[in-house]
């Protein structure tokens, strides 16, 4: 798995396949693999001409594992997408976000426009402007001793979550710490690239497809029917409605 240095921290991604580039990025507690490769999103991506790029996120996966929540954020996290499209010489991508993945796709697309052609925020409504709660029963949950010890129930399912990825928990929490910038409608609304915001109707996480919407001057929404959170990552109506809106912006 290739590795780059984005300022001293080591970062693992994927590149396969060759065409017009899609960078791909990840939801907390997840990585490339569990987000983009199990669930069918690579191999569609690269059948239908694409370079795909996927990265694990500092703190998840194959990349290096801090447990300093003053080493995470979105915004810092964005910064390390933009070195991975450096490190590979790419001067502008589409990316798509899932969740923690869509708030880090925002802020690349905020603070560096351009390098980004066109972003798919997969899992993330309104919640990006208001947030999605609060983080620390999160935290908390991923540092108890044993998962018996959770009472929250958000905070359980996250740490089963991890606990299945075998994930680095004590980096887990401090990501949750500090990834969950709030985004102002006004930021939102300098968004100047086509986006599509893709939620699934039962998800009761991500907060309204279409207010996100709303805000940005080019923007869609795509509804995944009867997906929650969870299960309308690798949904083929969410399949589908990306590689549709790729062609129609091209």
């Amino acid at each position: 798995m290739p590795l780059f240095n984005s300022d001293e921290i080591d970062i693992a991604y994927l590149d396969e396949g060759e065409g017009e580039p899609i960078l791909l990025i990840h939801g907390f507690a997840s990585n490339k693999d569990v987000n983009w490769v199990h669930t069918g999103w690579v191999g569609l991506l690269v059948q239908a001409g694409r370079r795909v790029i996927a990265i694990d996120n500092r703190g998840h996966g194959k990349s290096a594992k801090i447990h300093d929540p003053e080493a995470y954020g979105a915004p810092i996290m964005a910064e390390d997408a933009r070195r991975l499209l450096d490190h590979l010489a790419i001067p502008v991508a589409d990316v798509m976000g899932y969740s923690m993945g869509a708030r880090i796709t925002a802020f690349l697309a905020l603070n560096h426009p351009e390098r980004v052609r066109r972003a798919i925020f997969g899992g993330l409504g309104y919640g990006m402007v208001t947030g999605v709660g609060d983080p620390e029963p999160i935290a908390q949950a991923l540092e108890a001793v044993s998962i018996e010890d959770v009472a929250d129930p958000v905070g359980r399912s996250f740490r089963k979550f991890a606990d299945q990825t075998g994930s680095d928990r004590g980096s887990l929490a401090a990501c949750m710490r500090s990834s969950r910038q709030k985004i102002s409608e006004q930021d939102v609304g300098r968004i100047s690239v086509p986006v599509m915001v893709a939620v699934g109707t039962r998800d009761e996480i991500s907060g309204s497809a279409q207010k996100l919407a709303d805000l940005m001057r080019d923007a869609r929404v795509l509804d995944i029917p009867r997906r929650d959170h969870m299960l309308a990552v690798g949904d083929k109506v969410y399949k589908q409605g990306v590689l549709d809106f790729l062609e129609e912006t091209a």
